[in-house]
C-alpha cells in the first residue's frame, strides 16, 4: 500500500466518524523526540522519517510541518504523495492549527489522539479554533485503526544504573524534587518525560531505539514516588532495589484511579507541555494544579562531578573508536567498496570495542557528496553511494556508554576539493572555534552565542536552518533541555551543563559541511563586574586540516586549533598502538 492509498483510507475513515481533518504528530504518550515504532504513525501516514514533524489530513489536502533540519529530506520522501511540506521556520508559514482555522468551516470537527497530544497543545487549537466554533474529537486513533501491523508497545526489562555512574542515588535525587515541590507548596508531581523517569529513578531501558529509557510514569507525592509501568518489565531483583530507595512498582493502567481519587486540598505539580492531554483529563477536576517545567528537567540538566568524570573517560574511548575508523577509511575508501552504510557499519564496529559501549546514541549521519546536504540524511541500501578519492564525507555519530552518551560530527576530506569546498570547510571552523573559545558573563544563553558560530558563514551569506547546539544527556537522550544554543533558546548557561556545538553549511544537490564537540559550562574568573563563563571541550578527535585554508585564519584560531590537537593526541595516543600513534601524530600536526 503505498501513501496515497493510505491517505485515501483515512479519509473514508474521517467521513465514517464525521472528522474535517485529522492530524498526526511525532510523539509518543510521553512527548518524545525519539519514539519507539509503536507511535510512528505519522512516518507511516506520511512517508516521512525525519524525527520532528505534524501531518494534517484534510478531505481534500494534506500538508507536513516540520523544521529546518528536514526541508530537504522532507521534499524527497513527500515525492509524489499528495501531501505538500510547510516550512515551519519559514517566515509568514502558519502554525497547522493556524492553517486549519483558515481552511476550514466553521462548526467542522477536527479529529486525533489525545493520547499523543500534551494539554498545551490542545490548549493551542482550542484558541485557534474558537471563532469558527471547531470541535475537537481527542479520542479518534484512526490511523492505529488502519495500521495492520502495527508493532506493539515494547515490553523491555528495566536495568538499574548504578551510582558510580550517577553519582546520586535515587533518594538523594527524590529529596531534591520534594524541595522544589515544597516551594510550590504542592504534594504531588507527575512525571512522563522518559529521559526524566529513567534519570530520576537511575533506571534505564530498551524501549525506544538508540535512547535507554523505558515506557513508564511517575508520580512522585511528599511521601512516596509510585512507578507505573508494564510491571513483567521489572524483575524480582530490579523491584528490591527500587523498593530499597522507597520507589512503589504499580501497574500502567493504575494511573488514572491515582489522578482521579486526589483530594480538591491536594495539588499537583504537571509540566502542560509534556503531560498528554488523556492523563491531564484523568486528574480530578477540584484538585489544584500547578503547571511549570518539569522540575527534573533543570536538574538533570546540571550534571553532577561524578557524571562529568564518568562524561570525559566515554568521549575518551569514543575519540579512540573515532580515530581509529577515520584512519581505516582514508585507506579503505581507494578499494570503491567503501559505501555510506559499510562506513556506519565499520564506526560501530570500532566502538563496540570500547569497555561499557551499549550501542549508538542516535542513528548514524554517513553522507557523501549531496546527501551530506540533508542535515538527518539516513542512508538506505538502494540509494546510498559508494566513497570515492574525492570529495567530502559527512559523518555525525554516537555512542550510548554507561558512563556518557557521545555525539561528534566529523567532515572527512577524501581527495581533491575545490577552493570554495575549502573555503566553506574553513568557514564551519571558524564559527566552531569562535562559540568553543568565548568567554561570556554568566546569566548570558545559547540565544545571545549563537549568532559567534554564525558570523564567519553569514559574511558569506549563507546560513544553517537549524541551531548551533543542543544538550546532551548522560547514558540518556542525545538531545536534552531545556538548554540549546539557538536564538531562540533563552536558558541561562549554568555551570556542569553539556551542550554540543555544531556549526555547518549544506547546499543542496552538491555538500554538506559540519563540525561538531561536546563542550561542558564551567566557571572563569570573577571580577567585580560578575560571574564570567567559559567552555571547556570535551570531545578528542582531529579535524581534517586537508580541508582548512589556512589563509583565512588568524593567528588566535590558528592557536586554538593547534592547542586543541596537542590535547587530542595527549588524550588519545596512551590508548593507539604505535602505527595508530604515528597516522594522529601527522593529522595533528601544527599549522
Amino acid at each position: 500500500m503505498n501513501i496515497k492509498d493510505r491517505v485515501a483510507l483515512l479519509r473514508k475513515k474521517m467521513l465514517e466518524h464525521q472528522i474535517d481533518a485529522y492530524i498526526v504528530p511525532s510523539f509518543d504518550a510521553h512527548l518524545g523526540e525519539y519514539v519507539a515504532d509503536h507511535w510512528k504513525s505519522r512516518e507511516w501516514i506520511s512517508g516521512f522519517t525525519g524525527s520532528a514533524g505534524t501531518v494534517v489530513i484534510t478531505l481534500d489536502d494534506a500538508g507536513l510541518w516540520t523544521d529546518g533540519r528536514y526541508y530537504i529530506q522532507a521534499v524527497s520522501q513527500l515525492a509524489d504523495s499528495g501531501i505538500r511540506l510547510f516550512r515551519m521556520a519559514d517566515p509568514g508559514v502558519p502554525a497547522y492549527s493556524e492553517w486549519l482555522a483558515d481552511v476550514l468551516n466553521k462548526g467542522n470537527t477536527v479529529g486525533f489522539d489525545g493520547t499523543v497530544f500534551s494539554i498545551n497543545m490542545v490548549r493551542k487549537m482550542e484558541a485557534d479554533f474558537k471563532a469558527k466554533s471547531i470541535e475537537l474529537k481527542m479520542k479518534q486513533d484512526l490511523v492505529g485503526d488502519l495500521w495492520e501491523d502495527r508493532p506493539e508497545i515494547p515490553k523491555g526489562a528495566i536495568f538499574m544504573h548504578d551510582v558510580k555512574f550517577a553519582g546520586k542515588t535515587q533518594i538523594e535525587k527524590l529529596t531534591e524534587v520534594r524541595s522544589e515541590m515544597a516551594k510550590k507548596d504542592a504534594n504531588y508531581y507527575i512525571l512522563s518525560s522518559l529521559d526524566d523517569i529513567a534519570w530520576l529513578l537511575n533506571i534505564r531501558g530498551v524501549d525506544v531505539p538508540n535512547n535507554p529509557v523505558a515506557i513508564a510514569n511517575v508520580i512522585v507525592t511528599d511521601k512516596d514516588c509510585f512507578l507505573f509501568i508494564e510491571t513483567s518489565k521489572v524483575s524480582p531483583e530490579v523491584k528490591a532495589e527500587l523498593e530499597a530507595q522507597g520507589i512503589q512498582v504499580k501497574a500502567t493502567e493504575e494511573i488514572h484511579a491515582v489522578l482521579g481519587e486526589l483530594a480538591s486540598e491536594d495539588t499537583i505539580i504537571l509540566d502542560a507541555n509534556k503531560t498528554n492531554s488523556s492523563l491531564y483529563y484523568a486528574i480530578n477536576t477540584a484538585t489544584k494544579k500547578v503547571e511549570c517545567t518539569d522540575i527534573t528537567t533543570d536538574l538533570k540538566s546540571i550534571k553532577n562531578d561524578i557524571e562529568i568524570e564518568n562524561m570525559k573517560w566515554s568521549q575518551i574511548k569514543d575519540g579512540v573508536a573515532i580515530v581509529r575508523f577515520i584512519k581505516w577509511l582514508k585507506s579503505a575508501v581507494s578499494t570503491g567498496e567503501v559505501t555510506e552504510i559499510a562506513a556506519e557499519e565499520k564506526l560501530e564496529a570500532f566502538r563496540s570495542e570500547q569497555e561499557g559501549f551499549v550501542g549508538p546514541s542516535f542513528d548514524t549521519i554517513a553522507g557523501y557528496r549531496e546527501h551530506a546536504a540533508m542535515m538527518h540524511y539516513k542512508a538506505a541500501e538502494e540509494t546510498q553511494f559508494t566513497l570515492e578519492n574525492e570529495g567530502l564525507f559527512l559523518i555525525d555519530s554516537g555512542g550510548q556508554y554507561y558512563d556518557g552518551t557521545t555525539d561528534i560530527t566529523r567532515t572527512i576530506v577524501l581527495g581533491k576539493l575545490t577552493d570554495v569546498q575549502k573555503r566553506d570547510f574553513t568557514l564551519v571552523l571558524k564559527g566552531f572555534i569562535a562559540l568553543s573559545a568565548v568567554k561570556f558573563l554568566h546569566g548570558s544563553s545559547g540565544a545571545n552565542l549563537d549568532v559567534l558560530a554564525r558570523q564567519p558563514i553569514w559574511q558569506h551569506g549563507i546560513d544553517y536552518k537549524c541551531g548551533t547546539g543542543h544538550g546532551v544527556g548522560f547514558f540518556l537522550n542525545v538531545h536534552e533541555g531545556p538548554h540549546s544554543i539557538r536564538n531562540t533558546n533563552h536558558v541561562r548557561l549554568d555551570r556542569g551543563m553539556i551542550i554540543t556545538n555544531e556549526p555547518g553549511i549544506y547546499l543542496e544537490g552538491e555538500y554538506g559541511i559540519r563540525t561538531e564537540n561536546l563542550l561542558v559550562v564551567v566557571e572563569d574568573e570573577k571580577t567585580e563586574f560578575g560571574q564570567f563563563m567559559k567552555f571547556d571541550t570535551i570531545t578528542y578527535c582531529p579535524i581534517d586540516l586537508a580541508g582548512v585554508n589556512t589563509e583565512l585564519l588568524v593567528e588566535s584560531e590558528k592557536q586554538w586549533l593547534n592547542d586543541y590537537h596537542e590535547e587530542v593526541y595527549a588524550k588519545l595516543s596512551p590508548y593507539l598502538n604505535e602505527e595508530e600513534c604515528a597516522w594522529l601524530k601527522e593529522e595533528t600536526k601544527v599549522i
